[in-house]
């Protein structure tokens, strides 16, 4: 399947079904999505919708049933060995024995970057997560929130276009997580990346995104897309506007609207 030319990430009718010992367990069901360049896509349902199982498909971490998907029109494999992302995950999964820097220059290390060239890569993805100064540092001298951030940086280096992050704020408190959040849209703007993001979070899932996709319970299906009318100038503040309380109403409506409770 070939995507068009606008389109990062491009899934139809994608399901991904789990055999295991008490029998099949229906991950994803039936997904239709694009992702475009340059949007900014939250995934927001209950646990065990396939939000994470998702990513994973299009990181080629996990394999898709039937149906189709494509990341810069190829498979999810041949992007994966074509370099065409960065993964961050729910933790930071920084190696402690390794300095900052050292932990951002694992994949240019693994890609074969000489050491000038990862010297200047590390020192510009440094500035864009605001952790210049901290090269030096190793992970346990860091907070819960620079670790992340790092971990971000990490996943910039080798500047792939595409960047899947698997709620990577979510075990932070609701001062630093809005702290980054306007760190990360800054950040999303000065590097034209295209973002998937998943999260639990509504008002999070809100401001940060271009658009929402809102999944169901297992089988994970696509209940709602809802593409932002929000402006791309966004303080802290448009949380309390009219505009931004009406979204996320239509966020909490779908999520309500396709939670079984039969199950």
């Amino acid at each position: 399947m070939t995507s068009s030319a606008s389109s990062v990430v491009s899934a139809r009718n994608l399901c991904l079904t789990y055999n295991t010992n008490d029998g099949p367990v229906h991950a994803l069901s039936n997904v239709d999505l694009d992702v475009r360049k340059g949007d900014f896509v939250s995934f927001i349902g209950p646990s065990g919708c396939g939000k994470t199982t998702f990513l994973r498909v299009i990181a080629d971490l996990e394999r898709k049933t039937s149906g189709d998907i494509s990341v810069n029109g190829m498979t999810p494999e041949e992007a994966r060995k074509a370099r065409a992302y960065g993964y961050v995950f729910q933790a930071a999964a920084l190696y402690p024995w390794r300095t900052i820097e050292k932990n951002i220059a694992l994949p240019l290390e693994i890609m074969g970057y000489d050491r000038q060239e990862q010297a200047k890569r590390i020192t510009r993805t440094l500035e864009l997560v605001n952790l210049s100064g901290f090269e030096k540092k190793f992970p346990w001298q860091l907070s819960g929130g620079m670790q992340q951030r790092a971990s971000i940086a990490r996943a910039l280096a080798f500047d792939a276009d595409l960047l899947l992050m698997d709620e990577p704020f979510g075990a932070l408190d609701e001062i630093v997580r809005d702290h980054l959040n306007e760190q990360l849209l800054k950040l999303w703007k000065q590097t034209n990346k295209t973002i998937c993001f998943v999260t639990h979070s509504i008002p999070e899932a809100v401001y940060l995104s271009t658009k929402i996709v809102v999944m169901s319970p297992r089988p994970g299906r696509v209940t709602d897309i809802i593409e932002s009318p929000l402006p791309a100038e966004r303080p802290l503040g448009i949380r309390e506007t009219p505009e931004f309380l009406e979204i996320a109403h239509r966020v909490r409506e779908g999520l309500r609207a396709g939670h079984s409770y039969e199950e």
